[in-house]
C-alpha cells in the first residue's frame, strides 16, 4: 500500500566524492521510496556526470541540475520541493547517509497518527573516529503525536530539517519554503515555519538520519565554523527570524520558548569555546550578543535554568573580561560547573566578590540558587591523578555557597566510560570532609589493566556520581587536576602498559591506555608526523 509514496531529495555541490553514498543510502530504503532527486547546485568537479551514471543506473534516481550556484542550501531544496511527484518528502545531504529502513520508521508513524510531520532521532557520526552522538535524543524517548508544538515546547531545540518526513501538501499548503540564496542556519528558520503552521506532528525513537562530521578535512560544515564571527552573526540572524515567525504566529509560548532554548543552547555552545577566540571576536561576539538578549522577554529568562539564568545575567550585566570569559567557558559546559571561589553566602550569593561602585561594575547575583533542586546546581568536582599499577584518583568536591553542606555528600561513584563503546569500569569512594575544613575529599583506585585492550589504544572519559544524605544524585564530568603525564607501569603478568591521563579539550579528565608496543608505535608515530608538519 505504500509502495512508491516517498521522495528523496538530495542536494549536493562540488561533491562526487561522497554523493553516491547519499544516494544509495537512499535507494536502500525499499519500495516506499518512489524517487530520489538530486538537486546539483551547478557544481563544477566531476559530481554532474558522476549523477549521469547514477541516474542511468536506477530509473528512480532524477536530477535537476541548477544554472548557477545558490550559494546555499536553501534554494536547491525548494527546487527539490517543487521537482518532487510524491506526496511524502524526505531531506538528505550529499554529505551525510540514511540508516537502513529510516524512512519506513518515519511514514509508518505518520500514517499511523495521521500525521503532516513525522521526526526521529538524528545521530552525529564524527569522522574519522566513528564516534556516534545522538542530537537531542531527550526529544525522541517513545512514540508520540501532538497536535501542534505548542503543549510541547522543548521540541523548538529540533532544528534540523533533515531528519523528518514531510506531507507535501501541507508544505504547499501553508507556503513553507527554505530561505533562498546564501542564508545560512536555513533549517532554524525551515523548521520555525513548519513548527508555527500548528502541523500534526508525531515522533519515533528510531534513528532516521546519520549526520556525518568531519573534522581535519578542510570543508567543515556551517555548524562547525564557529571560528568565525561571521557564523555567530548569521545564527543570529536565522534566530531573529525565527522570533518573527513565531511572533507573527501569534503562539507567545511558541515566542519565549525559542528565545530560551537559544539562551540555553545557542549561547553555550559559543560561550564555552569563546575564551579561544582573539579579543577582537570576543569584543564583538560579546556586542551583538547583548544586543539580541536585551530585547528578549523577561519570561524567556525566568523559564531558563539556573545556569542559563546565570550566563545571561554576567552577559547583559557586565564589559567583557577575561576572567569572566573562562569561568563562564565552565559555566556553559554540558553539564554545566561553576569553579571557585565563591562570593557571598546562600542568602545573596555572588559571581564574584566585585563590589557596586558608581563608575564600576554591578554585583551580579546568582538569582534561584537557593531554592533550586541539587540536581541543577552547577558543582564542581576535580581530581588528581596518581598513577601506579592501579590509578589512584583524589577527587575534590568545592562547597557550593553552603548548598553542598545542607545535603551532605556521602559517596563518590566513579565510572570510566570506553568513548567508542558502552564498556564502564565502576568504582567507589566515600566523601570526608576537607584537611582545611572546606569542601570534601575521596580517594578512588582503578585497576588500570583492566582499561587496556590488547593491540589498541583505549580512551576513557571520567564521570562521577555524587550521593547525598539529602537529595537525589548528581552526576558531572570530573574535571582534570595535577598528575596529568604519560607514564609507563607494569600491569597483569607483568605486561607493560602505557597511560596517558589528560585534560580534554573542555578541561575534564580522561585516561589513554595501550600496551607498551602499541603505545610506543603511536608516540613514535606521532612524533613523525609533528616533524613532517613542521
Amino acid at each position: 500500500m505504500n509502495h512508491g509514496v516517498v521522495t528523496v531529495v538530495v542536494i549536493t555541490y562540488n561533491d562526487a566524492e561522497r554523493v553516491s553514498e547519499a544516494v544509495a543510502s537512499a535507494l536502500a530504503q525499499g519500495d516506499a521510496v518512489g524517487e530520489v532527486v538530486v538537486v546539483d547546485d551547478a557544481s563544477t568537479d566531476g559530481t554532474p556526470h558522476l549523477l549521469g551514471q547514477l541516474a542511468a543506473a536506477d530509473p528512480r534516481v532524477r536530477v535537476v541540475r541548477r544554472a548557477s550556484n545558490s550559494g546555499g542550501c536553501g534554494t536547491p531544496r525548494n527546487d527539490g520541493i517543487g521537482a518532487a511527484r510524491f506526496p511524502w518528502l524526505v531531506f538528505l545531504d550529499s554529505d551525510d547517509v540514511l540508516p537502513p529502513k529510516a524512512v519506513d520508521a518515519l511514514l509508518t508513524v505518520a500514517l499511523r497518527h495521521d500525521a503532516d510531520v513525522a521526526a526521529g532521532l538524528c545521530v552525529r557520526r564524527e569522522l574519522p573516529g566513528g564516534r556516534e552522538i545522538p542530537w537531542q535524543e531527550q526529544l525522541f524517548t517513545v512514540e508520540s503525536a501532538h497536535d501542534g508544538v505548542t503543549r510541547r515546547p522543548q521540541t523548538l531545540w529540533d532544528t534540523l530539517s533533515v531528519n523528518k518526513i514531510y506531507r507535501r501538501e501541507f508544505l504547499l499548503s501553508r507556503r513553507i519554503r527554505f530561505p533562498d540564496g546564501a542564508a545560512h542556519y536555513e533549517d532554524f528558520v525551515f523548521t520555525a515555519r513548519v513548527y508555527a503552521a500548528r502541523p500534526r506532528l508525531a515522533v519515533t525513537p528510531e534513528t532516521v538520519y546519520i549526520w556525518h562530521v568531519r573534522y581535519g578535512t578542510g570543508r567543515a560544515s556551517i555548524s562547525l565554523r564557529r571560528d568565525r564571527i561571521q557564523n555567530w552573526r548569521d545564527r543570529i540572524t536565522a534566530h531573529r527570524q525565527v522570533l518573527e515567525i513565531m511572533r507573527d504566529s501569534g503562539e507567545r509560548d511558541l515566542l519565549i520558548a525559542a528565545q530560551t532554548k537559544f539562551l540555553e543552547f545557542d549561547l553555550a555552545v559559543y560561550l564555552n569555546e569563546l575564551p579561544q577566540r582573539a579579543p577582537e571576536y570576543q569584543d564583538i561576539w560579546w556586542r551583538i550578543s547583548r544586543e539580541h538578549v536585551r530585547a528578549f522577554e523577561e519570561e524567556a529568562v525566568c523559564r531558563a535554568t539556573p545556569a542559563a539564568r546565570w550566563r545571561t545575567a554576567v552577559l547583559l550585566g557586565r564589559e567583557r573580561q577575561a576572567a569572566d570569559l573562562r569561568r563562564l567557558a565552565e559555566l556553559a559546559a554540558d553539564p554545566p560547573r561553576l569553579t571557585p571561589p565563591y562570593a557571598g553566602d546562600v542568602r545573596r550569593p555572588l559571581w564574584d566578590a566585585v563590589r557596586s561602585a558608581p563608575d564600576g561594575p554591578d554585583e551580579i547575583v546568582l538569582d534561584g540558587l537557593a531554592d533550586a533542586p541539587i540536581a541543577q546546581l552547577p558543582l564542581y568536582v576535580s581530581a588528581d591523578v596518581n598513577a601506579g599499577r592501579r590509578l589512584r584518583l583524589e577527587l575534590r568536591l568545592a562547597e557550593f555557597y553552603g548548598r553542598t553542606a545542607h545535603v551532605g555528600p556521602e559517596r563518590a561513584s566513579i565510572e570510566l566510560r570506553h568513548r567508542m563503546t558502552d564498556a564502564a569500569h565502576r568504582c567507589e569512594g566515600v566523601w570526608e570532609t576537607g584537611p582545611d575544613g572546606e569542601g570534601w575529599r575521596a580517594v578512588v583506585t582503578v585497576d588500570a589493566a583492566a582499561l587496556c585492550e590488547h593491540g589498541t589504544i583505549t580512551t576513557w572519559d571520567a564521570w562521577v556520581t555524587l550521593s547525598f544524605r539529602d537529595g537525589e544524585p548528581v552526576t558531572r564530568p570530573l574535571r582534570a587536576g595535577s598528575g596529568l603525564r604519560r607514564l609507563v607501569r607494569v600491569g597483569r603478568r607483568g605486561r607493560v602498559l602505557l597511560l596517558q591521563p589528560y585534560a580534554t579539550t573542555g578541561g575534564c579528565l580522561a585516561v589513554r591506555v595501550a600496551d607498551g608496543l602499541v603505545g610506543m608505535r603511536a608516540v613514535v608515530a606521532g612524533r613523525l608526523a609533528r616533524h613532517k608538519r613542521r
